[in-house]
């Protein structure tokens, strides 16, 4: 993974709907290891032009940054802004990709020309497998411990799935100390991606309350709700998702699975989530309480800088990947 991505420490700081700000990306990459750009929190939650976002990751740091693609055709217009983007970061120097929810060919058909290298995000082997014919790189092998959108399997469930692929597998989810890093590495994963650790640093600008939020819970306190996004996300519970409920009904559950409606049923819910996730970022509880989050919660303590934990996590992966 490190010498497939040009980077130092075989740490992802994962791409988060809204917390994924310019400077955070950057941080992550400086130190050694490499942060994501998520499109839509880059200009819809930070207020940048994509490109001049994008300029601005690299005025603060020279070192190799990748991009996230949602590569599920929702729509023609959202398809066709994600594919300029993806054009816009390739022409900034982008060479890492990260795709997820639909199949990953056209990108992969999009960078590999240019030397890019694209991992996919998978819960279980069939999405694996369909990823590996489609010919991506490496694999992020999301687990039941992740914040946001997560897998069903435990971290050793969903290696033993996988491990035979012959592709560098990244464990995402669950990762809030350096011995889980370390034990990630033992277990034969290539590399970590973290999302609720590194929204608890100095570098993110997501609001206090959601720090806090962070610092305060225990992974008990991590629920799944199918009310924000329409699948099941990871969320801290707190009185607004108790308000809103955990379960969709019955005809949203038939609506999502639909041929024909469940691509706008998506979209419906995409921009819903937008919006509640968003303000909830940026106005803490003043306006609701919907903070994304993993079970890594249980191990968070402090906030620190990005680079620090970088560093850290990345010295004690390497020594047990060693070893």
């Amino acid at each position: 993974m490190t010498r497939q991505l040009k980077i130092q420490y075989p740490i992802i700081c994962g791409a988060m709907y809204p917390c994924s700000n310019p400077e955070l990306v950057a941080a992550v990459s400086e130190a050694g290891g490499i942060g994501i750009v998520q499109p839509i929190s880059l200009t819809y939650v930070h207020g940048h032009d994509f490109r001049a976002g994008i300029k601005l990751i690299r005025s603060l740091t020279k070192k190799p940054w990748g991009f996230n693609v949602l590569t599920e055709q929702s729509s023609k217009l959202y398809m066709e802004r994600m594919k300029k983007w993806v054009d816009i970061a390739i022409e900034e120097d982008c060479r890492f990709f990260i795709s997820a929810l639909g199949n990953p060919k056209w990108i992969v058909d999009r960078v590999k020309p240019i030397g890019g290298v694209v991992y996919h995000d998978v819960t279980e082997r069939k999405w694996a497998l369909k990823a590996q014919e489609s010919g991506v790189d490496g694999l992020i092998c999301v687990n039941n411990r992740a914040g946001g959108h997560a897998g069903t399997r435990s971290p050793e469930q969903l290696y033993a799935e996988l491990g035979d692929l012959g592709l560098p597998l990244v464990l995402a989810g669950g990762i809030g100390s350096v011995e889980q890093a370390a034990e990630a590495m033992r277990i034969g994963y290539a590399g970590i991606q973290m999302g609720t650790r590194f929204i608890a640093t100095a570098d993110c600008k997501a609001h206090e309350d959601y720090k806090s939020a962070i610092l305060k819970a225990e992974s008990k306190d991590v629920v799944l709700t199918e009310k924000i996004t329409g699948v099941p996300v990871s969320v801290i519970r707190t009185p607004a998702v108790d308000r809103l409920g955990l379960h969709a009904g019955p005809i949203t559950k038939y609506l999502l699975k639909h041929p024909r409606a469940k691509h706008w049923m998506r979209l419906y819910y995409s921009i819903r989530a937008f919006r509640y996730l968003k303000h909830a970022s940026l106005k803490g509880i003043s306006y609701q309480d919907f903070f994304q989050a993993g079970k890594s919660v249980d191990s968070i303590d402090s906030i620190l800088p990005a680079a620090d934990i970088t560093r850290r996590f990345g010295e004690a992966a390497l020594t047990a990947r060693k070893s």
